[in-house]
């Protein structure tokens, strides 16, 4: 699925997440993608407390995911979240690689849905606040999109060079 807005964020793996052995609990891969989310969240200008004073919640109704390699005490990681999903629910993809050698460590995704809190029902269809906030985001990913690229045959580049 096509990423419509996402993000990078680098931490290092505390003490307090690993068992015994030094290996990250795997409970904590969630918080890990809670963390990306918030601050994917911030940088599309709605994060949780302006979707609570919007009149919405978004609780996470799935979650998958798929444990690759362990990470450790101390190692580096990036965790990435992408919005690839939004007009219906809010679908959310996670990777988790070593920072280092790039290797992947975990991926996943969550999906929430809007609810009203006044009604406390369900929304079918993303609320109109929502589409606000990413309308920017989805136009300025078309018009990345209808650029001419390096490798358009019909690019003024690739005419120059032939």
């Amino acid at each position: 699925m096509k990423s419509i807005l996402s993000i990078e964020i680098d931490m290092i793996i505390p003490f307090h997440d690993v068992d015994s052995m030094g290996i990250t609990w795997h409970g904590n891969y969630l918080r890990y993608f809670e963390v990306a989310r918030c601050k994917l969240l911030d940088k599309l200008d709605y994060n949780y407390r302006q979707m609570q004073a919007s009149g919405f919640a978004w609780p996470v109704v799935d979650v998958h995911i798929k444990y690759v390699k362990s990470s450790v005490f101390d190692q580096q990681i990036t965790v990435k979240a992408n919005i690839v999903e939004w007009e219906n629910r809010l679908k959310i993809n996670y990777q988790i690689i070593d920072s280092h050698t790039q290797q992947r460590i975990t991926k996943g995704h969550t999906i929430q849905a809007a609810v009203d809190m006044r009604t406390e029902e369900l929304c079918f269809i993303t609320p109109d606040v929502f589409q606000d906030k990413i309308r920017p985001w989805l136009e300025v990913d078309n018009l990345q999109n209808h650029l001419p690229s390096d490798n358009d045959n019909n690019g003024p580049l690739n005419e120059s060079a032939q």
